[in-house]
């Protein structure tokens, strides 16, 4: 394969010298001379470890970009095949920048893209920009993604591009949500010492400074170690505070503690919205009837009112494709994650030179589609190499067997629309 730049990089110096050492002859292969030239994408997910349940629908999600890929795609008048190689980051910032570097050296893909969480995201787009090469991600607030990077609104980065919300528009959809409810106006947060929770809990960028601007008390008794396995000192702090509504941002299994601690000390908040632990019906289902009435953030859903650039399937549409396949109920990552396919096969069409990893970073720089979980148009965003996705806020509803996460607050984005309200706890 031909390298990839306008000039000596980090990684074209790696590739060449391997390439030296190996097989002087390769250097003069080319990609303009094979027979079914390939693009390689590589895909970073979560699919072991306690963020797995942002990785439930890969399986899914995959083989139908893989069937709609089959064909190729086309670019310049020419035909390529599309191959792509899905790593494991195991829910470990560790392990996905070392299946990162394999894809981008050792595999040497043309574009990498990656979801969920910065935990995952983050060390996928570092290792790009470190070996300069073109990175989408999806599935992390836009704060813990830009500036856990040290991101500089001034300069931003070169190769890596990212869409999703921000930290803004959770923050707005839970006031909203929570603004009818009547309940009083103390909000106990829950926070932990990582990426995501170091952002929600930070007072500038993330939720104490808006919910003081909106009459609501916060009280946060510091970041907990992801995976403890003792609440009772925010119980505490809660109850002594008389909180109504808890807040935050956690993984699965440390809901799951909190809420079952909750139970046994006798705290019993009116509202509890959640951001990540609460998005998956899997997690839901695993509390019993105590997942009844929990609330988060909706980022996509069966009635979000928008389609897929590349398959033309409405939201329902893939949603229920997914539930016939795995008899299995539909979960929000099942968007985003087609989406970063969407965005990478509009890229790979009109990117001018397909050997220029440039080109390729200008023709992700000037996207603009209409995707399956709205608009995504860089050219529009609060900082550079980001772009937002509309988002609301929802809560789980039905009875165990039967439930579902209805929306229950869009004025953020009111062109998805409400399937019912708020009730208490």
């Amino acid at each position: 394969m031909t390298i990839k730049t306008k000039g000596l990089t980090r990684r074209s110096v790696l590739k060449g010298a391997a390439a030296f050492t190996a097989a002087p002859a390769i250097l003069h292969y080319s990609r303009a001379y094979a027979q079914n030239p390939v693009i390689k994408v590589g895909h970073v997910s979560p699919r072991t470890g306690p963020l797995a349940g942002f990785a439930e629908a890969d399986d899914y999600v995959l083989a139908g970009i893989r069937a709609a890929f089959a064909n190729g795609l086309e670019n310049n008048g020419k035909s390529y095949s599309v191959e792509i190689i899905s790593k494991d980051s195991q829910s470990n910032p560790n392990r996905a920048a070392e299946v990162a570097a394999d894809l981008l050296l050792g595999d040497e893909v043309d574009i990498i893209v990656a979801a969920s969480t910065p935990d995952t995201v983050n060390p996928v787009a570092d290792q790009a920009e470190v070996n300069e090469v073109p990175c989408i991600t999806t599935d992390c607030p836009w704060q813990p993604y830009f500036f856990g990077r040290n991101g500089n609104p001034a300069t931003g980065f070169e190769y890596t591009y990212h869409f999703f919300w921000g930290l803004e528009d959770v923050i707005a959809a839970f006031l909203d949500m929570w603004g009818s409810s009547g309940v009083k106006k103390s909000v106990g947060g829950l926070f932990p010492n990582d990426a995501d929770g170091n952002a929600w809990g930070d007072p500038e960028l993330g939720f104490p400074k808006p919910l003081m601007e909106a009459g609501y008390t916060l009280v946060d008794p510091g970041r907990y170690q992801p995976l403890t396995d003792d609440f009772s000192a925010q119980i505490s702090a809660f109850k002594e505070a008389g909180c109504e509504i808890v807040t935050g941002n956690m993984i699965p299994p440390d809901f799951a503690n909190f809420w079952s601690q909750a139970a046994q000390q006798g705290f019993n908040p009116k509202i509890v919205t959640i951001g990540k632990a609460l998005l998956f019906p899997s997690v839901i289902e695993s509390l019993g009837p105590r997942g009844d009435g929990l609330s988060s953030e909706i980022w996509w859903s069966p009635n979000h009112p928008f389609s897929s650039s590349l398959t033309d399937q409405s939201a329902r549409a893939l949603a229920e494709g997914y539930t016939e396949a795995t008899q299995r109920p539909w979960t929000q990552p099942i968007g985003f994650k087609h989406a970063l396919f969407e965005v990478t096969a509009d890229v790979i069409r009109r990117a001018a030179d397909l050997d220029d990893n440039l080109a390729i970073v200008e023709a992700i720089r000037t996207t603009d589609i209409k995707s399956i979980v709205g608009p995504v148009n860089w050219n529009v965003g609060p900082v550079k190499n980001v772009t937002k996705t509309p988002l609301v806020a929802g809560q789980w509803q039905g009875g165990e067997g039967n439930r579902d996460l209805v929306i229950t607050a869009n004025a953020t984005a009111p062109e998805i629309p409400i399937g019912g309200e708020l009730l208490l706890l």
